[in-house]
């Protein structure tokens, strides 16, 4: 009973007028956002931080949620209909659903994946609602050793695990490394990287870094993007699935709520990796895996599936640890300090309004989607058809203008316009953003865990390695550098045993 009422509380929260209104706008902007390419949940949440400075924390931050899960099945309706992925986890949708709406299904792929999206994120906030206080309980015993641990851990698996070249994604956290240093140290009070420049006094806000990177650096390289021409989308008709269609996607979309759940959790891990995962393995597990590709409805179930219940499992280590599982979760946790809410183990004692009434938020949002997700179709596709001429400066104004309102400082703007260069830059050189920022995010608690560390432990870092649980993600940490190492050694390996081989049936 303990237990409920908290959660019956949180349901009071949402049941506001208020909350329910910012929900529907949410996931509504939330689909707009994964139907126009190029922009995404990470860019539109970027955008949209000065307004959350004026609105309740918690009305706040389920407005934001619903962006995000919201533009996981927005990024759907493009890529059947179009061929075109609103949204990097709508990416693999691609290669069935567009195939299905060639055959004059666009109906059922599109009811397959709104059908298949709210059970992976019913299923994940139901697990959200389980697991997280667990692992909220279970972090109160952790200590500036093991936040160190922690932050190293979750630096480490995005850069490593994170979509793209491996090398770059580890140079981008190293900015982001040094970036995080910039301004006063909170020990000493001496002034670092500050080139004698008082804005810099106090650090890099966080707003400006992400508003350039993910809010005009993105509406820079959309551009180029989006200058290619749209071809006419397929009609839509037989929204609802056939009795065939939904058993054959039953064990799909099963499989992709597990799958997407435990990938969600993980550093690194997120919506794109879990829909690309869900695809492999409807793909691996079929008897004819020569039907992917050529419109198999578990190849969009699956993925869709399991881009929704990462969406929402990985607010698991933001809301209880404070560890941000990747970019759009950074943003979040932005937008959390910037309400003076500090995510972490704390959170479920100290808010729990806060706390449960952004995961009963979804149990609402997911419900609003599943309403609104075939009849805002033919209005998505209307937006679509709006230059991105006339789209770009109208949201790159709002980004400007939205900078200046934070602290009413022209240095904010020229900060978001030098990150939006660099994030521009960083896209078209293959750099991909995300790392940048949460090493930038995580790069003060893992500096300020670590001097408290060193001073708890006399100076001697082996002292990390007697705490059970630092001791156990340290090693985690080793496996996850020294990993592709060893992969590489082996693949190495095996080209050199393979070698002779080939060379012998050539020379017969």
């Amino acid at each position: 009973m303990d237990f409920l009422q908290p959660v019956l509380n949180g349901f009071t929260v949402v049941l506001d007028p208020t909350n329910l209104l910012y929900c529907l706008l949410g996931v509504i902007i939330g689909m707009l956002i994964g139907v126009l390419p190029g922009l995404g949940p990470a860019a539109t949440i970027a955008i949209l931080l000065p307004l959350t400075y004026g609105i309740e924390p918690v009305t706040a931050i389920i407005m934001l949620s619903g962006i995000f899960y919201g533009a996981q099945y927005g990024g759907t309706i493009t890529s059947v209909l179009l061929r075109l992925p609103g949204e990097a986890s709508s990416v693999v949708t691609v290669f069935d659903g567009y195939m299905m709406a060639k055959q004059g299904r666009a109906g059922t792929a599109l009811g397959i994946a709104a059908i298949g999206s709210f059970i992976g994120g019913t299923v994940a906030i139901i697990g959200l609602t389980f697991l997280a206080p667990l692992i909220a309980g279970f972090a109160l015993d952790f200590g500036p050793p093991e936040y160190t641990a922690l932050a190293l851990l979750g630096i480490l698996l995005v850069a490593t695990i994170s979509n793209g070249s491996k090398v770059k994604a580890l140079i981008a956290a190293a900015i982001g490394l040094l970036l995080a240093t910039v301004g006063r140290d909170s020990f000493t009070g001496a002034e670092r990287f500050t080139f004698g420049n008082l804005n810099l006094a106090d650090g890099i806000d966080f707003v400006p870094v992400a508003m350039g990177l993910f809010g005009l650096g993105e509406i820079l390289h959309s551009l180029e993007e989006r200058h290619r021409a749209t071809s006419v989308p397929a009609k839509v008709t037989n929204v609802w699935p056939s009795r065939k269609d939904l058993k054959q996607s039953s064990g799909a979309i099963g499989r992709g709520s597990v799958l997407g759940f435990f990938l969600g959790i993980l550093p690194g891990g997120g919506a794109t990796i879990a829909s690309m995962a869900a695809y492999a393995m409807e793909k691996k597990r079929a008897k004819h895996p020569e039907r992917f590709g050529r419109g198999a409805v578990e190849g969009v179930a699956g993925p869709e599936t399991a881009n929704n219940a990462a969406a929402t499992s990985s607010f698991i280590p933001l809301l209880t640890l404070g560890i941000p599982a990747n970019a759009t979760m950074a943003l979040m946790y932005g937008a959390l300090l910037i309400q003076g809410v500090t995510p972490g183990p704390q959170l479920v004692e100290n808010d729990p309004e806060l706390f449960w009434g952004v995961i009963n938020s979804m149990y609402i949002g997911n419900i609003l989607l599943l309403l609104m997700s075939i009849p805002l179709v033919g209005i998505f596709i209307r937006i679509l058809r709006v230059r991105a001429a006339i789209l770009a400066p109208v949201t790159a104004l709002i980004t400007i203008l939205g900078a200046y309102t934070i602290n009413n400082s022209m240095f904010d703007v020229l900060l978001v316009i030098f990150f939006g260069a660099v994030g521009y830059l960083m896209k078209k050189f293959g750099f991909e953003p995300g790392p940048l920022v949460l090493a930038f995010v995580l790069g003060s608690l893992l500096e300020s865990s670590l001097r408290r560390s060193l001073l708890v432990l006399d100076g001697d870092v082996m002292g990390f390695f007697s705490r059970p649980i630092s001791a156990s993600l340290l090693l985690v940490f080793v496996f996850v550098a020294v990993l592709p190492v060893i992969q590489s050694a082996l693949r190495r390996r095996k080209t050199a045993a393979n070698a002779p081989v080939l060379q012998k049936k050539e020379s017969a």
